[in-house]
């Protein structure tokens, strides 16, 4: 299934579901690197399902004098051990999972070497992710904010964590799948893609498709 137009997101840390589902279709994604950075979003922060519920994980950033910063200028902050602490609460929530192990290796290699930009961390988090996925789409970078690339479809602002913010998705429905801890909470949908990665595996990918409404 693929879609006729391209498509312009935001960078996002371990993205959710939906954008991934975006990924998996759209044959042209570009991610915007020009635009300021903007707080409490998908650009520094994924959800994940642990014991106790929904958990953010927040990648610290260097807050300069400036406040407005380019996303491709921010740089990560290092002044507390949170690559340490976000790879012990995801191995908490997802070690008992039928797939952690097979993925564990490729992953936690993003929590032990430092990366001094955001926006080069996450694109080589999610080309990592569309390689395991096996989803053959090229990420390209925005070459202006003013004028976004032509035929694109922009949802820079529209795939948000929090609820009020997030824009309706006529082209996605969440497809259930068993989590881990779906008897405590039943099935907690579009958390990050880590939580279909780890519970699906290779079935991740078609399950993405299922999830596009075309």
């Amino acid at each position: 299934m693929a879609h006729s137009q391209g498509i312009l997101l935001s960078t996002a840390y371990f993205a959710p579901v939906r954008y991934f589902s975006k990924l998996a279709v759209y044959p042209e994604v570009y991610i915007e690197q020009h635009e300021n950075f903007i707080k409490q979003t998908y650009r520094n922060r994924a959800v994940i399902l642990g014991a106790n519920g929904p958990i953010s994980l927040i990648v610290p950033v260097e807050k300069g004098r400036e406040q407005k910063i380019r996303i491709k200028d921010l740089r990560i902050s290092y002044d507390e051990e949170w690559q340490r602490n976000h790879w012990r609460t995801i191995f908490s929530a997802y070690n008992s999972s039928p797939f952690f192990e097979y993925y564990a290796d490729d992953l936690q290699t993003f929590f032990l070497k430092k990366s001094k930009y955001l926006l080069d961390y996450n694109q080589h988090i999610t080309e990592t992710i569309l390689e395991i996925l096996e989803i053959p789409v090229t990420l390209k970078l925005t070459d202006d904010f003013e004028h976004p690339p032509e035929n694109c479809m922009n949802l820079r602002e529209k795939i948000n964590p929090k609820a009020h913010k997030n824009a309706d998705d006529p082209e996605f429905a969440a497809q259930s799948y068993t989590q881990v801890f779906s008897e405590k909470f039943g099935f907690v949908p579009d958390l990050s893609i880590l939580d279909l990665l780890f519970n699906e595996g290779p079935s991740a990918h078609q399950h993405l498709l299922d999830s596009f409404i075309s």
